[in-house]
């Protein structure tokens, strides 16, 4: 496995990958979550790049930027173990060498609700660093996880949209065995907090419970299960069109969750049937 950290070093090995070219973007931290990526990433191409890079554009002025975990050796000793053929692992300065860009991806519409709106110009900052690190890579293909699932969306826009001639992939939200979708932020849960934080996944499973019943149901069951935990501090939960626009009276739909417990912000979703 190689290990580049300047562009130099990336365009010198990048070119020397074969066939299929499969990338996987990480913040590091790496969890199961990130290994399901990967290893659906060696399935779909010939040559896997992940791309390490904790992205300060995407972080507001009181987020957790500084507290983020940076667990370097570790993930690459995770990246090795999965099989991954080159590391990208840029410090600040090479992604950013004039400083923070004046010129960022707009998302648009579905960039501003939801995610988008309780953390201004969050997708901003992760089209830009996303784009930025497809053209350095160069991927035939790109696998995001589905926990993220508003970024997936606009990531996938993004490459249709601007043309980038990218096959995007989701990959299915990787859980704990009592529903807790896996994040590096889970971490900083006490045992308390990590208890409270399965509201999310309860919450989840109501709606779903509501199969057939319509969108007003399952956000009413999933509304439900929150009120009974108050430790856990809603933000919005809300059931859209598997696009993220209106959801369908009847047929595919998808619920998002976020919540803050502690000083921890956590997010789920699910797919519905309504």
């Amino acid at each position: 496995m190689i290990v580049a950290r300047t562009r130099e070093e990336l365009a010198a090995a990048r070119a020397d990958l074969p066939g299929r070219v499969g990338v996987v973007m990480t913040m590091g931290a790496l969890h199961e979550g990130h290994a399901a990526l990967l290893r659906e990433a060696r399935r779909g191409a010939d040559s896997v790049i992940m791309t390490l890079f904790v992205n300060p554009l995407q972080f507001g002025p009181s987020e957790d930027l500084d507290r983020y975990p940076r667990t370097l050796e570790a993930d690459l000793a995770a990246a090795r173990a999965e099989g991954v053929d080159l590391v990208f692992a840029p410090d600040v300065a090479v992604m950013y060498p004039g400083g923070e860009p004046a010129v960022r991806v707009n998302p648009g519409p579905l960039g501003e609700v939801l995610e988008g709106a309780s953390r201004p110009g969050f997708f901003h900052g992760v089209l830009t660093v996303v784009l930025k690190l497809f053209h350095l890579t160069k991927p035939d293909v790109a696998w995001y996880g589905e926990k993220d699932y508003q970024q997936l969306a606009l990531i996938r826009a993004m490459a249709l949209d601007l043309d980038l001639g990218i096959d995007v992939r989701g990959v299915p939200t990787v859980r704990e065995p009592d529903g807790l979708a896996l994040s590096s932020r889970n971490r900083y849960l006490s045992a308390e907090e990590r208890e409270t934080a399965l509201v999310l996944s309860r919450a989840l499973s109501a709606a779903a419970a509501e199969r057939g019943h319509g969108p007003d149901l399952a956000l009413a069951a999933a509304h439900k299960i929150f009120e009974g935990t108050p430790e856990a501090r809603l933000d919005y939960c809300v059931v859209t069109a598997p696009d993220l626009g209106p959801p369908a009276a009847h047929g595919a739909g998808r619920i998002l969750v976020a919540a803050r417990v502690g000083t921890t912000r956590l997010i789920d979703n699910a797919s519905l049937e309504l």
